[in-house]
């Protein structure tokens, strides 16, 4: 039997947790076991034949979450295929989506031991009602773009194309 695949997310106001119980209902439909969890949860990577890392990027960072995760498991994710997602961009313009990419690589950057076998910038959900402290004190949230711009049939694809990337 193959080992399982750890799907672990960080997130503020769940909708990154979304989109990794969506990755995860795609490799078992794929015949993956896919574990999902929440990466502050997560007591080791040990186990793990493969994982799919997300987090959002907030202010042009990821969530602290997801940088002592990485710090944490350095040496599990050094040699285990490990792929990762962000959710940035919260319109369909260009400059927000570039805005997005380019902060992505830079924290992805921050690791030079971390080569993903794939990794994708989603559009992102914002609703500035259920954003959590320090995000909730932000001036002028309410005049952000509201809404959800997930393509979920983007993240299907980018999902089923994982698996062979995890047996490789």
């Amino acid at each position: 039997m193959e080992k399982k695949i750890l799907v672990a997310y960080a997130t503020h106001a769940g909708s990154t947790r979304e989109i990794a119980e969506f990755i995860g209902k795609v490799l078992a439909e794929k015949g993956m076991e896919a574990e999902i969890q929440e990466m502050k949860s997560v007591k080791s990577a040990k186990e793990y034949g493969g994982m799919v890392l997300g987090a959002p990027m907030y202010i042009f960072h990821l969530l602290g979450d997801a940088h002592r995760f990485l710090k944490k498991n350095k040496n599990e994710i050094e040699k285990t295929p490990t792929a990762f997602f962000s959710l940035g961009p919260i319109t369909e313009k260009e400059e927000d989506w570039k805005n997005a990419r380019e902060p992505f690589e830079k924290e992805l950057a921050k690791y030079p031991w971390f080569h993903p076998v794939a990794k994708e910038v989603f559009g992102g959900k914002l609703d500035s009602s259920k954003l959590v402290f320090p995000y909730s004190l932000m001036p002028g949230k309410d005049q952000l773009p509201q809404g959800d711009i997930r393509d979920w049939d983007k993240i299907k694809v980018w999902a089923e194309s994982l698996p062979p990337k995890f047996q490789a």
